[in-house]
């Protein structure tokens, strides 16, 4: 069986990038990963691109093809990856699988989304179609909307309080402080959370992630390649899964079946389990989601996630650190780009090189990047010793 690691990373600012495009973000990140893994880039064998929707944001498709072209990677096969917000978490997937099934031996992965080119309002239309577009988009539902009906669900069914919620925000604050690609790099407060405009009762605006520009690239490379790197970051288990688009179809308004099942997945494959388990990313597009992510991925019992981030465990030195770079609501939320970046800062926190971002002592990491309001959900762990040994 093939092993495959990550030798290379890196993503640009995120940002409101007025003044670049898309191909010149998405050129800077594959330029960044390539010069960290100090290869030369005609060695990369194939090229996979998480990306949720240029063509309403900025209207280019046949995105594959567009960035092995301004790589000068062709005639490699590229494709194009798209799961909503979890399209750069796809294409890893998918890159991990190109040369777990032997057909490659050096792939890249990116994400990439220029958000920024259309009005605010043009871009939460666009973001709604990663939802159910019969039965919520088309009546007015936006996704703070259905994380609002979420968060209010878990408030009346486990107590979780307005406090704890803001208590995620806060945290991912102070985190992104020293992450200078984030796109916001300040700490705040739960009072000036809760005193922040009311966006969809519960969620307030420093609940949410904001519409960001950015691109992310990282290289993979097969067990037979991986010896010519220092400190390789081994896949050590990768799960997918599924549920319904519709909010209103789920057995549960307060948990992510497809997270515990991609998750379960990963685990069995990684032969590790949430305890051991040292730092994770988690997708906290809204603060909500945060909470019950780490319920779902085992870090907590369900329903005391939010008594687990007020008492600290999340923190960077707490019991299971969360999004020690800032996490989606911080770094920013460039939605094919996210998936590609939590591997790429799970990467560096495994290798132990990631200055004052460092936390210590960390051997092995998860990232857990969701689709819609959970449609889709997929989960990789990382580590710094190869599978079996």
């Amino acid at each position: 069986m093939v092993d495959v690691a990550v030798v290379g990373c890196g993503y640009t600012k995120f940002d409101e990038h007025w003044n670049r495009s898309l191909r010149d973000l998405s050129t800077e990140a594959g330029m960044l990963a390539i010069k960290d893994a100090s290869i030369d880039g005609k060695d990369i064998q194939a090229l996979y691109v998480g990306n949720m929707s240029a063509g309403r944001f900025i209207g280019q498709e046949h995105l594959g093809a567009l960035a092995a072209d301004q790589a000068g990677l062709i005639p490699i096969p590229a494709t194009r990856c798209e799961a909503a917000c979890a399209s750069g978490a796809l294409a890893f997937r998918k890159a991990y699988m190109g040369i777990k099934s032997g057909e490659y031996d050096m792939v890249m992965a990116a994400g990439s989304e220029k958000m920024t080119d259309v009005k605010g309002t043009d871009a939460v239309a666009t973001l709604m179609g990663a939802g159910d577009q019969e039965w919520e988009s088309a009546i007015g539902l936006t996704f703070v909307g259905l994380y609002a009906l979420m968060a209010r669900r878990h408030m009346i069914q486990y107590g979780t309080t307005r406090e704890q919620l803001a208590m995620v925000s806060v945290n991912n604050h102070r985190n992104a402080l020293h992450n200078e690609r984030a796109q916001f790099r300040y700490e705040i407060t739960v009072d000036k959370v809760l005193k922040s405009p009311l966006i969809a009762d519960p969620l307030r605006m420093l609940d949410c992630s904001p519409i960001t520009d950015g691109a992310a690239a990282v290289v993979l490379v097969s067990d037979k390649l991986a010896g010519r790197f220092q400190n390789p970051v081994w896949i050590l288990g990768s799960g997918q899964a599924s549920d319904t688009v519709a909010l209103h179809d789920r057995q549960s308004l307060t948990e992510a079946m497809a997270t515990r099942v991609a998750a379960k997945k990963a685990y069995e494959q990684s032969g590790l389990t949430p305890q051991t388990v040292d730092i994770a990313e988690v997708h906290d597009c809204f603060s909500i989601n945060e909470i019950m992510s780490i319920e779902d991925l085992g870090f907590c019992r369900k329903g005391e996630g939010g008594k687990f981030v007020e008492a600290g465990k999340i923190g960077r030195d707490g019991e299971k650190p969360v999004n020690t770079t800032g996490g989606l609501k911080a770094i920013g939320h460039p939605i094919g780009a996210t998936g590609i970046r939590q591997v790429c800062d799970i990467t560096r926190q495994v290798r132990g090189d990631y200055g004052k971002l460092q936390v210590h002592g960390v051997k092995t990491g998860l990232a857990s990047n969701i689709g819609g309001t959970g449609a889709t959900s997929i989960v990789h762990i990382l580590g710094s010793e190869r599978p079996g040994r």
